[in-house]
């Protein structure tokens, strides 16, 4: 059947691909906005507009796909169905009646509804996550479920490693849910009333590394915000980007330096800072920011 594919980060871009490789044709993609990147301030893609530029697809970046222009466009392509995968723009009543909208959403339903379903799960400690896919509603990832599978989260994975695998098993349930779909005997099934959660966008406020907190939940909390938002803490009065950590089985007090480790003491165990970022500079392991650094390591976080 042809489909039309609604998605704009890297996450997204599997799960196109699953698309165009299935036997169903993409007809037409909507993604974001081209955004203003770098000195220069060049205009940038999305990582699926650039993709869909590549498969040879037409694609449209409407700043809302909600607006007049961007439903002639669906309606012109005379699609069966709208595919969504980590769009980041809400869909109204115009786009929502017209075609049934399939989403990709990376989480076990009802648990995690919301924009970063895969960080809050992260940042909670959970070992165990999966993808929903679900026939989208006016509520906020409130729609009836098409089918599921769990995820195991990996010790050392990050949200970027998750959501990428996430993406390709999502890729792979959405080609089989068009399959049932294009045949007539699409199953949904609402959600369960209980296990409702929420996971809201990530704010400044989620960023902070608090000492006092157990070396495990910061651990948790930097893969959490790893590969692209970045935790943070204050040293010298300097705010710092920490990309990497793991739990020590030393302790520390404070933040100190010891035969070219970094090590964090905290509320609960100690916290091993493997790579990190100075203001205005690249990533960098810690070793080699402790040969350069000259400061006095003090924590100046609240």
């Amino acid at each position: 059947m042809r489909v039309a594919f609604a998605g704009s980060p890297e996450p997204a871009v599997p799960v196109l691909d699953a698309l165009h490789a299935s036997h169903h044709e993409v007809a037409l993609v909507v993604s974001q906005p081209d955004r203003r990147r770098g000195r220069r301030g060049s205009a940038t893609p999305t990582p699926v507009a650039a993709r869909a530029e590549e498969l040879g697809i037409p694609t449209i970046r409407p700043k809302s796909i909600n607006a007049d222009e961007a439903l002639d466009r669906l309606r012109q392509a005379e699609v069966g169905a709208l595919c969504v995968a980590a769009f980041g723009q809400i869909l109204r009543d115009g786009v929502l009646g017209g075609w049934p909208c399939i989403n990709v959403h990376f989480s076990l339903l009802p648990a995690y509804r919301g924009a970063a379903p895969v960080e809050r799960a992260i940042m909670d400690g959970l070992e165990v996550s999966g993808v929903t896919i679900m026939q989208m509603d006016a509520g906020l990832d409130t729609g009836p479920m098409i089918s599921t599978a769990e995820l195991a989260i990996g010790s050392g994975e990050d949200a970027g490693d998750m959501l990428m695998r996430m993406a390709g098993t999502g890729g792979e349930l959405l080609v089989s849910a068009l399959d049932d779909l294009e045949a007539g005997h699409l199953e949904l099934q609402a959600q369960p009333e209980r296990g409702v959660s929420l996971a809201p966008k990530i704010t400044d406020e989620d960023r902070p590394l608090d000492p006092r907190r157990p070396a495990r939940e910061l651990a948790d909390q930097i893969r959490a915000l790893s590969p692209h938002i970045g935790a943070q803490i204050e040293i010298d009065g300097d705010v710092f980007k920490v990309w990497r950590a793991r739990e020590a089985a030393e302790s520390a007090r404070g933040l100190e330096s010891r035969d070219g480790r970094l090590l964090l003491g905290c509320g609960k165990g100690t916290l091993e800072l493997l790579e990190l970022q100075p203001p205005s500079k690249a990533r960098m392991a810690a070793a080699d920011f402790l040969r350069g650094w000259r400061g006095s390591l003090e924590l100046t976080s609240s």
